[in-house]
This record gives structure tokens, C-alpha cells and sequence, in this order.
């Protein structure tokens, strides 16, 4: 039986399970770090005894060292040794993962990614991240920050995303999605027009990559247009990592799970153009399984798999 913590900037969750059953959860409100902490340690005691503590949390972040480094999203978190302080605490070993690679470990245990043995995780969220199974073991990189793909430069101007002008992240992220949409709004407002997602130039600051997709179902053309941009972008950077790293699935979360169909000819159009064809053809591009309840499933995997110490 294992225990998972999933550490969020707006909530927490500590769950009880093993081979993705989930029996036992409870949640709160990510608060102060001191009210956080507390109702994190409280949480994991009434769990019981368990084989292993998963914490799946946003970086920065020392997976080695066991160490959270000030995430943006949680002020007060400033170099937590969390390893060490449920392991002494609680006598059970622990391990913290960045959340793309804990996805990873989750969708590859329990959702789209199952039976792989090389499958590569997207984040595609507020910013894009990757995890990367590779023969069958989670690849963290010599210092742990194997994966961070959202750093690639795809063009040489473009939305910034990751600090960087014309990233991945940049295009193929929410943040990014709506850099892109206050563009287009622009130029389109200028030229007369109006797109469903922002009237006027008063609206700029409130597009959201959400409102897009929203008007691109319906129809607006504007709005279409900023996807179809996201989508070939999304397949230019795939094409990279599928001629780097052969893997058999990608499966990409969040914004491509519930927004597919605006960016998957695009997506598809450009490895078509871009991959090696049989890589390419022996790779299966699918949206992320497990929704919502990721954050507790990921938690859950970073126990499963110290426990079972599959990682490389």
C-alpha cells in the first residue's frame, strides 16, 4: 500500500492506493506553507502504515536531494527538504518528482501510456514539460532535469514561453495560447475586425487560451487560426522528439486532452512533414486518461515506483 502527496499551488491532496485504486483521500487548500505543511504531515498519519510516500509537486525542484526549491506557485516553499522530513517523521522512504515526470509515471502505470516500454508525457497545461519513459524506467538526466522541452526553440520570434522567444512552452502551452491570441487580437481589431474572443482592445488582458478554445468550436476564425498556429508547432516539436528518442506513444495532457480536434490536423500534418517516417509510423500520438484525477494517480506512482526502484 502506498501514499501519495500531490502539492498544488491552489490545493493539496493526500491519497492512500496501490495498482491505481485509490481507497482513501483527503484534500484542502493550499494555504500558507506552515497551515500547508501541517495538513499535509496530518493527512499522511491518519493514512496508516504504508510501503512508500510519493510527492508529485512543481518545480524547481532536487529529486535526488529530495529538496523543494521555491516554486513560483508556492511562496514560502524555500528549499524544503521534504525527503528527509517524512522519511524521519514517518520511517518510511519518500521520493519527490517534479509533476511532468510524476504524470508520466501515472499515465504510463495506469492510463493512455500502459504497456509501453518508451512513452514520452506532455505537460501541454499553464506551461509544457515533459516526463520521458525510456525501456520501461523514468529518465531524469544527470541532474534531473531530463525532459524540459518546453525550452526548445521552434522559431526564431514567437510568444515567450520558458524565457525564450519562439519555445515550445511558447507555443504549445495555455500561457502561450493566449500570447498568441492577444497577437492575432490585435492585428485583426486593427484591420476592423472583431474576434468572438476579444471586442476590443480594452479585452486584450482577458484571453484566456480556455475563451479561444471556446470561439474556435464555434467557429470564429480568428480563433481557429491561433490553434491550427499551437498545433503545428505542437507536431514540429514532436517530430524532435520523436527522431531523438523512437518512443512508441506520446501522450499529451490538459489542453490537448479536452481541445484535440482543434490541433490535431496541424499536429499530425507537420510529423508527417517533419519525422522520420518509421519512426513516426510506429508512434502513436493519444491524449492523456486519467483527467482530473492525475495529480492523486501521479502521487501514487512516485511511491510505486521507488518501491520498486524502476527508474534510470
Amino acid at each position: 500500500m502506498f501514499c501519495g502527496i500531490d502539492i498544488g499551488g491552489t490545493k493539496c491532496a493526500v491519497v492512500k492506493g496501490e495498482s491505481g485504486k485509490i481507497i482513501d483521500k483527503i484534500k484542502f487548500k493550499t494555504t500558507d506553507f506552515k497551515e500547508t505543511f501541517e495538513n499535509i504531515l496530518n493527512a499522511v498519519q491518519s493514512m496508516g502504515s504504508v510501503d512508500a510516500i510519493g510527492i508529485s509537486c512543481g518545480g524547481p525542484l532536487d529529486s535526488k536531494k529530495g529538496i523543494i526549491m521555491s516554486p513560483p506557485n508556492l511562496p514560502g516553499w524555500d528549499n524544503i527538504e521534504i525527503v528527509k522530513i517524512l522519511e524521519e517523521k514517518f520511517g518510511t522512504p519518500a521520493a519527490v518528482r517534479n509533476d511532468a515526470d510524476a504524470c508520466a509515471l501515472a499515465e504510463w502505470r495506469f492510463g493512455a501510456g500502459r504497456g509501453c516500454e518508451n512513452m514520452i508525457f506532455l505537460t501541454f497545461g499553464t506551461g509544457l514539460g515533459a516526463g520521458l519513459i525510456l525501456n520501461g524506467r523514468l529518465y531524469s538526466g544527470s541532474c534531473g532535469l531530463a525532459g524540459e522541452v518546453g525550452h526548445i526553440r521552434l522559431a526564431p520570434l514567437g510568444p515567450v514561453g520558458f524565457g525564450k522567444c519562439g519555445s515550445f512552452e511558447g507555443f504549445c502551452s495555455g500561457g502561450g495560447i493566449a500570447e498568441l491570441g492577444k497577437l492575432i487580437a490585435r492585428r485583426e481589431i486593427q484591420c476592423g475586425r472583431k474576434p468572438a474572443f476579444c471586442k476590443s482592445l480594452d479585452e486584450i488582458e482577458q484571453i484566456t487560451a480556455e475563451k479561444i478554445a471556446s470561439c474556435a468550436k464555434s467557429g470564429d476564425r480568428a480563433a481557429v487560426e491561433i490553434y491550427e498556429i499551437s498545433g503545428e508547432k505542437l507536431g514540429e516539436g514532436i517530430s524532435i522528439l520523436i527522431d531523438i528518442l523512437n518512443p512508441e506513444k506520446i501522450v499529451i495532457g490538459s489542453i490537448f486532452a479536452r481541445s484535440g480536434e482543434l490541433l490535431r490536423e496541424k499536429t499530425e500534418q507537420a510529423v508527417r512533414r517533419e519525422a522520420i517516417e518509421y519512426s513516426r509510423n510506429i508512434c502513436k500520438i493519444v491524449p492523456a486518461e486519467l483527467g482530473d484525477s492525475i495529480g492523486d494517480y501521479a502521487a501514487l506512482a512516485v511511491a510505486e515506483n521507488l518501491y520498486n526502484r524502476e527508474e534510470i
